[in-house]
């Protein structure tokens, strides 16, 4: 003979059941979320490091093309290496890598004459549309890029009036010949280095 039916057991169960089964999804929103907004801000810092450079390697390469533009005037050279010159501004090229990183650039300032700061907000939302209430909170992030030239020259180390002073950048030295006509120039990431700063 079987043992009758015991309802009532499996009504007290039910309970328990569904709180646990709440609790476990109230956790699994929960990671959702956390997990969410980290890869929110890590993308906020991907941009505003792509930012940073991108501004810094603008300047970089207006350095360098203001270098070869007084290639045949030493006295210059200089300045150009100290970043001490007038170029077009470089943020609008960091407000194009940002764009590109679904973020807006909040800031961009020149650091000194070698470097950028750059702040950006995130266009989607922390929380995206996982947590209510974040729709409008914004990861954010900066970062900062500098410019260090990698040459030095000697402005009385010309051999003669019809030579140019040797340029050595790195393990690399250049001489140069004002009577040549198409000679062979260092590329910008020749002259100077960009990097983020720590």
């Amino acid at each position: 003979m079987s043992p009758p039916f015991r309802g009532g057991d499996a009504g007290q169960a039910f309970p328990i059941y569904v709180a646990v089964v709440g609790g476990l999804l109230f956790l699994a929103l929960a990671y959702l979320a956390v997990g969410q907004a980290a890869v929110n801000r890590n993308g906020a810092q991907t941009a505003a490091d792509a930012a940073a450079l991108a501004a810094a390697q603008d300047r970089r390469d207006q350095l360098a093309d203001a270098w070869v533009e007084t290639l045949l005037d030493p006295a210059h050279w200089g300045e150009i290496f100290d970043g001490d010159v007038t170029v077009d501004p470089s943020c609008p090229r960091a407000d194009q890598l940002a764009a590109q990183n679904d973020a807006d650039v909040l800031t961009c300032e020149p650091l000194g004459l070698l470097g950028y700061r750059v702040e950006v907000e995130t266009n989607e939302s922390v929380g995206a549309s996982i947590v209510p209430g974040t729709e409008d909170k914004h990861a954010k992030a900066s970062a900062t890029a500098v410019i260090e030239s990698l040459c030095t020259f000697d402005p009385a180390d010309a051999e003669s009036k019809d030579l140019l002073p040797r340029l050595t950048c790195e393990d690399r030295d250049w001489e140069f010949d004002p009577k040549d006509k198409d000679p062979i120039l260092p590329e910008p990431q020749d002259l100077f280095t960009v990097h983020l700063a720590e």
